[in-house]
């Protein structure tokens, strides 16, 4: 059965980034596709005897009639039956004025200005958003970085590998991560920062890593943790849920949220599932 990827989101959020790393993973994509046509190549590509089974169309680079369509089009491709999923790549307002300003390009979207443009779009694109599969914050991403999650998400086939989990670890001092389907607050746990030898290591290290896992308060906090995923887990995967992001955070994204991170993918693995663990913040 054919597998559809649907690329969309904000304007200089990544899609061309995206278009070309998903060609390289093998999906035959369809750049500048009108949401109008989606159901009509859909059809088309059902129909083929070619052996590719994997489409990528990335939509809603138009304007705001065609972006308008685009999550109509979407809810009619999946009313069919085909296994669709929808990527949408999003950055925070002011990432986008800066990358429009630096690039000099005119946006899509009819605004006063570059800003009142962008909220434009945004609010246009709510609804698409909204019924995503995965969001990707590009904001504090290199084309290199969105790569490697583009290939962590999107390398396999949807039907080969079931729900695809990530676990991400982050500091609250640096954001939240918008991106994400839980998050979790580990900043009650002896903090590793405060010990003089283990303050230039990370949760990687072995030392780090004993000290945050030995203590009390963190066995406590994996079990109940474990106990919740292994209710939930199942839960997504038999409602259809493709990808699921579970956010750690402490407060600089080194220590504790990268141990309690590493810890709980390796959780996650005896449930039957095979996440993909990033550290955002830990070079920080």
């Amino acid at each position: 059965m054919a597998e559809y990827l649907i690329v969309t989101g904000l304007s200089g959020a990544g899609r061309s980034s995206a278009s070309a790393t998903l060609e390289d993973l093998g999906w035959f994509v369809i750049d500048n596709l009108p949401p109008a046509l989606l159901g009509k190549i859909s059809e088309l590509t059902s129909q083929s005897s070619s052996e590719l089974d994997r489409f990528c169309f990335v939509a809603g680079r138009g304007g705001a009639e065609s972006m308008s369509e685009l999550a109509p089009a979407v809810a009619a491709l999946r009313s069919t039956g085909a296994r669709v999923r929808v990527l949408f790549l999003d950055a925070s307002d002011d990432v986008l004025v800066r990358r429009f300003e630096g690039t000099r390009r005119r946006h899509p979207v009819e605004g006063e200005g570059v800003l009142d443009a962008i909220r434009s779009e945004r609010a246009l694109l709510q609804a698409i958003r909204d019924d995503a599969d995965i969001v990707i914050d590009t904001s504090e991403l290199n084309v290199h970085e969105l790569r490697d999650r583009l290939v962590e998400a999107f390398s396999g086939s949807e039907a080969e590998g079931g729900m695809q989990t990530a676990v991400v670890s982050f500091g609250f001092k640096h954001g939240i991560p918008l991106d994400v389907d839980l998050v979790f607050d580990c900043r009650f746990l002896p903090n590793p920062h405060w010990v003089e030898p283990l303050r230039e290591l990370t949760g990687l290290d072995a030392e780090v890593r004993e000290y945050v896992l030995s203590s009390p308060e963190a066995e406590g906090f994996l079990g109940r943790l474990d106990d919740l995923l292994a209710f939930l887990l199942p839960a997504y995967a038999r409602e259809g849920k493709s990808y699921l992001s579970i956010a750690i955070g402490c407060t600089g994204g080194r220590h504790r949220s990268v141990a309690i991170a590493e810890e709980l993918a390796r959780r996650i693995g005896g449930h039957g599932f095979t996440p993909t663990v990033h550290h955002r913040d830990i070079g920080r």
